[in-house]
């Protein structure tokens, strides 16, 4: 696939002058045969500190070898899962108790210059819109190669992109109840938000276009979660690992939940924590958005065959270990 596509990405990539449509298209491409690296973190020379796992206390911070990213231990618990506000949509109900095993989350979003090390590892293709392409964000024309924007979420990722990155890095894309139970904190938190009851502002986090485009990531501490993970309100969506029901929750798991089976020809996956443009309802921890991921069987090269991927969505990181 990326044979067929290479030459597209170089000549697109000479011209600088790749396009998006519209605010929320398509994924993955092909990387370019030389990537040019942009500052990224400085990975430190013992990147596991602390624990590595079950016996981590809530908080725990450790650094990822591959990435510089600081994941945070999230501890075995119980959590109340879906809307309790009165703002609950039906695909956010029941609410229900919901037992997870403990495990490490991405502090922030993945950064461009994170990315950037992947895509120079040959793993990651770069950010596109279907088969083109896309270095820009929303309001920046020069924005994923760009050293001022290095710390700033990558953006035009598709799932399947998220999911490679993921996987180089030796993670994975966390599970939709993960991501809740890291936003809302261990019962009987029933935060609204990650960081209380109290409805965002600017101080909180990004939405609602004040900014127009991203921020860098951890701008808003304020905007905390229980367990101290950053940007989980606003800034980009996130891409998690589960194919979207709208009805999954009426199946009643209440043990580490994984997300429903894909149903033939149904490849939409959840996106979660609202974005940069979204209302504030929207960044309710227990909201829930989706966007069509890569389906395998359609046409090599089509939008089905890629999925989807916007100038405001990004993803985090999950592990077990």
């Amino acid at each position: 696939m990326k044979k067929l596509y290479i030459a597209l990405i170089a000549l697109a990539l000479m011209a600088s002058a790749c396009q998006l449509g519209g605010a929320s298209q398509a994924q993955p491409t092909a990387i370019p045969l030389a990537a040019t690296a942009i500052p990224s973190p400085t990975v430190a020379a013992n990147p596991t500190t602390g624990p590595q796992g079950g016996g981590a206390e809530a908080g725990t911070e450790k650094v990822a070898a591959a990435d510089g990213m600081t994941q945070v231990y999230i501890p075995d618990g119980t959590f109340m899962r879906g809307g309790v506000d009165s703002e609950a949509r039906t695909n956010e109900m029941p609410n229900s108790k919901i037992t997870m095993t403990g495990f490490w989350m991405d502090k922030t979003e993945v950064t461009n210059g994170m990315y950037m090390l992947c895509v120079t590892a040959g793993a990651c293709e770069l950010p596109h819109s279907i088969d083109q392409a896309v270095l820009k964000s929303a309001s920046r024309e020069n924005y994923f190669r760009n050293p001022e924007f290095a710390d700033y979420p990558v953006v035009y990722v598709g799932w399947g992109d998220a999911d490679a990155y993921c996987s180089w890095a030796g993670r994975r894309l966390p599970t939709e109840a993960e991501w809740e139970y890291a936003a809302r904190g261990a019962f009987p938190s029933l935060n609204t938000f990650p960081w209380g009851d109290q409805r965002p502002d600017g101080s909180y986090a990004n939405f609602n276009s004040m900014v127009g485009d991203t921020m860098k990531v951890g701008s808003y501490p304020a905007g905390a979660s229980p367990f101290g993970v950053l940007d989980m309100a606003g800034n980009v969506g996130e891409w998690v690992n589960d194919f979207f029901d709208s009805k999954y929750y009426d199946l009643g798991i209440v043990l580490n939940p994984t997300g429903p089976v894909s149903r033939a020809d149904v490849f939409s996956r959840v996106v979660r924590g609202g974005h940069w443009g979204d209302a504030w309802m929207m960044l309710r921890v227990s909201a829930r958005a989706t966007m069509m991921g890569p389906n395998p069987a359609a046409q090599v090269g089509t939008d089905r065959w890629y999925g989807e991927s916007a100038p405001s969505i990004g993803f985090r990181c999950a592990a077990d270990n």
